[in-house]
């Protein structure tokens, strides 16, 4: 008793435990980790990440917190570096006593600390659109899987009879998982892929493919692009001549932030494969933007990867109050079935895979740098994260 009321690290159920992850739940409050790039390459996209998942701890404190309990964040910058994030996630499980963790961007941050999260049985919610192929009983995936963005993107290409695609992507997991996954596609569905090319992430040297995406003639352009890199891409995409109506390019790491970064005159008619925008209707998107204007600032807009990690933390508030417990077996064992009315439309947790069904949704970039909705699946789609139901995908995994 001495020990808890110093503020001793204690299992979930308040117990000392020789349990690799300890949760401190010894006073009045619980503590979550927020993992994201606040400096680097990623922190044009990771910032605001960081901020949606505070503003949804705000509201959720506001309310009365959880189990009694108000949420209090640890926040940690990964830097942009991989090895940092693994460091950053094992210290807020070891010492910090995080009930669970929410943040990484890149497919490469997150395999970094998949093992950690795995090893400590701590949990972590994953905010972003990712390449598929991958579950792990410590990560809930609450971004697009490859058959709720990837696949329809390439559907939609398709139905405008644009065949011929050429592949531009930074060098890592992500966009050469994706493109082997878009390779497989097109050879199944009469589709042509006249190039493939790679840039480091950060790179801002694309005169190069720029030039050889021109030459190919190709009908479209599908961009994995991340982070900075993206700026400097689209500079040379408008340098070479190439428009969204002589060359479209669909994007699926480009949001409303990274837009306003880029820069219209860059950007406006190009293609985005989202499951959100801010610009989707329904009164709790309507609150959620109110909101987050209102906390930092009317010029800020709201994006895809933003409110997927806003979502997250209303998830797992629900995951552990049907629980009764933060133990993240528990919380694991209750998921199967949540559901939570989104800014993105309703969304609900398959226990299974540990995915959410979420609606896909393809946007074309407007002047104003808002993405206006072009094409969305009616309903949500039900995640298949290892594309189970799509005979050309057999051999992926």
């Amino acid at each position: 008793m001495t020990l808890s009321a110093c503020g001793a690290k204690t299992d979930a159920a308040g117990s000392s435990s020789d349990k690799a992850a300890k949760i401190d739940v010894s006073g009045d409050t619980v503590k979550v980790g927020l993992l994201n790039s606040l400096s680097g390459t990623m922190a044009i996209s990771e910032v605001t990440v960081r901020d949606s998942l505070k503003l949804a701890i705000d509201e959720i404190n506001a309310s009365g917190g959880v189990l009694g309990k108000k949420i209090k964040p640890i926040s940690e910058d990964g830097a942009s570096d991989w090895p940092t994030f693994a460091e950053k996630a094992q210290k807020l499980i070891k010492e910090d006593g995080v009930a669970a963790t929410f943040g990484c961007w890149t497919s490469a941050s997150r395999k970094a600390v998949k093992p950690v999260f795995e090893k400590n049985k701590s949990l972590l919610f994953y905010p972003v659109q990712y390449e598929g192929l991958e579950e792990s009983p410590y990560i809930f995936y609450t971004g697009a899987t490859t058959n709720q963005q990837i696949v329809p993107a390439l559907d939609y290409l398709k139905s405008k009879g644009l065949k011929k695609l050429y592949l531009v992507g930074s060098d890592y997991v992500f966009p050469r998982t994706a493109n082997k996954e878009i390779k497989a596609y097109a050879k199944a569905n009469g589709m042509t892929i006249l190039g493939e090319d790679y840039a480091p992430l950060g790179s801002t040297e694309f005169s190069t493919i720029a030039n050889k995406v021109k030459a190919s003639k190709a009908d479209a352009v599908f961009n994995t692009l991340n982070g900075d890199s993206n700026v400097a891409f689209f500079k040379e995409y408008k340098s070479a001549g190439l428009t969204a109506k002589s060359m479209p390019v669909v994007s699926v790491s480009i949001a409303e932030e990274e837009v306003k970064s880029i820069g219209t005159q860059y950007l406006a008619g190009q293609l985005t494969a989202w499951n959100y925008y801010q610009t989707t209707a329904g009164a709790a998107n309507a609150k959620f933007v109110k909101a987050y204007k209102a906390k930092y600032g009317q010029d800020k807009p709201t994006s895809d990867p933003m409110e997927a990690a806003y979502t997250s933390v209303y998830l797992w508030k629900a995951m552990v109050e049907k629980a009764k417990s933060f133990d993240p077996e528990k919380v694991k064992a209750a998921s199967d079935g949540i559901t939570f009315d989104a800014p993105e439309g309703k969304v609900t947790v398959d226990g299974a895979s540990q995915h959410v069904y979420k609606t896909a949704r393809i946007g074309e970039i407007g002047t104003d740098g808002q993405i206006k909705e072009v094409w969305n699946s009616g309903k949500p789609v039900k995640p298949d994260p290892f594309l189970k139901g799509y005979s050309w995908a057999s051999g992926l995994s």
